[in-house]
């Protein structure tokens, strides 16, 4: 069985890039002592200046979450060059890598022989299957996939995913810890690719296509739908609860609108764009280029971040309105 968080509250963190260093200043809010691994030690000086500078820059904002000051916070993430030093005394480990199969099962099998029968492994894996990296190792009924969404200190969402060999009890172990630090976990109950945020993501992102190819909308009109009309809506509801509250419940939402989607879907929706043709692509690259050339990228970048941070910050005040009410 997984340690408990009570027992320790030291966490590993493998890899000290962008996602790294958001796990590093979630759990540093929320009172663990993350450790960054990086095989770069410039790359690790690098993420704990970085890890530092955001904190200060949140708190300057007003975006700082969990306790203490920016500084208290940004005190309880250290780094290292040694693997076997960052596991040392870890209770929990979550690997942030590049998404490249042969790399992950590499690292995993480093870890495997590194920790003890108690450490749970987490991977923040956004497709691979945990049971496609860690299968035969001897840890492997302690391993697990906690994915997150870029960028997870303003998007909470985490994706649970167990193998079919994982102990039940890293699943609710994981999951309780993610409520813990402030995220907002889901737990899929078998495993499949793309998991559930991608798989939602992927046919939005193929109708959005194939409307394009057939010169129905402009790829800003296109976009247009989501940031004026679903993405308000599902910002704080989502596409079940909407049917419920668009009638009398969902039972008599499909009852009045399922002949239509259907009949919709038969009508325009299209196969699998195969592969994201590059002619396509180039041509939207093009419309977005007027309006957003691709030096001007890190910039929106920015601006993006602070824009869910101001809409995570509503809707944590909101969450708290309607518990004390």
């Amino acid at each position: 069985m997984a340690e408990k968080p009570s027992e320790s509250k030291k966490v590993a963190i493998i890899g000290s890039g962008l996602i790294g260093q958001n796990w590093a200043m979630i759990f540093a809010g929320a009172g663990y002592q993350p450790c960054l691994f990086d095989v770069d030690p410039g790359q690790l000086e690098r993420a704990l200046q970085g890890t530092r500078k955001h904190l200060s820059e949140y708190e300057t904002k007003g975006f700082l979450r969990g306790s203490g000051t920016a500084n208290e916070q940004a005190d309880k993430i250290t780094g290292t060059s040694s693997l076997s030093e960052c596991l040392d005394g870890a209770f929990y480990v979550q690997e942030c890598v590049p998404e490249n199969i042969d790399l992950k099962k590499k690292v995993f099998a480093e870890m495997d022989g590194l920790v003890g029968d108690k450490t749970i492994l987490a991977s923040s894996s956004s497709c691979l299957c945990a049971s496609m990296i860690v299968d035969g190792l001897k840890h492997q009924h302690n391993a697990i996939v906690a994915h997150p969404i870029n960028p997870p200190y303003f998007v909470p969402l985490v994706e649970i995913v167990p193998a079919p060999f994982t102990s039940p009890e890293v699943t609710s172990s994981v999951r309780k810890l993610m409520e813990d630090i402030g995220q907002s976990p889901i737990t899929l109950r078998q495993e499949c690719l793309g998991f559930a945020l991608n798989r939602i993501q992927y046919a939005c992102i193929n109708e959005c296509w194939n409307m394009y190819k057939t010169g129905l909308l402009s790829a800003e009109d296109i976009d247009k739908v989501c940031t004026d009309g679903l993405g308000l809506r599902y910002a704080f509801i989502g596409p079940l609860e909407t049917m419920h509250l668009n009638a009398n419940g969902i039972k008599d939402y499909c009852e009045r609108y399922a002949q239509g989607a259907v009949n919709v879907q038969k009508e325009t929706f299209q196969q699998i764009p195969v592969l994201y043709d590059t002619e396509t692509a180039q041509k939207i690259q093009e419309e977005w280029t007027n309006s957003l050339p691709l030096d001007t990228l890190p910039e929106r970048r920015v601006w993006r971040d602070e824009m869910l941070a101001k809409l995570s910050k509503l809707k944590i005040e909101d969450s708290k309105s309607e518990k004390s009410g």
